[in-house]
């Protein structure tokens, strides 16, 4: 009988919970969904973007990878193996003070999300055009791999996405 890795039941956990804000809560709008197989790596990666409704402009991505060594370790039950799936934000913000508002958006990343996490954020602009804005890709990466006993935080952790939307929207 088939048994889903770690991967799927997560992913599909994701979609389910996020579904939810966009159809039934209406809090939401997904912008993009990307459920992709890597084959030169065998790795799995699911992406899924929103924004807050009536706020277009600042979105949000999940990104769920699982490499081939979490997979093949969860399939070959490969005992003491950390197996499991990294987790990933991507938020995307136009900002026009880089200096003040970065400083800022850091600050607020840390007082909403442990400090287990990573956090990285790139500026850029269009060639070209008047430098009046630069749109700033911040990347929140979690240190610690999840599995199936993170499916119960799923919906707190939409709640920290929402927060950090809507507190995106006020700096």
């Amino acid at each position: 009988m088939y048994d889903p890795t770690i991967f799927e039941n997560l992913k599909v956990a994701f979609e389910n919970n996020v579904y939810d804000l966009d159809n039934l809560e209406q809090k939401i709008d997904i912008k993009n969904r990307v459920d992709q197989m890597d084959l030169s790596v065998i790795a799995r990666t699911f992406k899924i973007e929103f924004a807050l409704v009536d706020q277009s402009d600042i979105t949000a991505e999940i990104i769920l990878d699982a490499s081939l060594e979490d997979l093949a370790g969860e399939i070959l039950e490969i005992a003491n193996k950390d197996v499991g799936c990294t987790l990933a934000l991507k938020f995307h913000k136009s900002i026009q003070n880089p200096d003040l508002q970065c400083e800022e958006i850091e600050q607020a990343i840390k007082d909403i999300w442990e400090d287990d996490i990573e956090l990285t954020q790139t500026l850029s602009f269009v060639y070209g055009t008047e430098l009046s804005s630069y749109t700033n890709a911040i990347e929140v990466k979690f240190k610690q791999k999840i599995n199936e006993d993170q499916i119960r935080d799923i919906a707190m952790f939409l709640e920290h996405v929402l927060e950090t939307l809507h507190m995106f929207t006020k700096l």
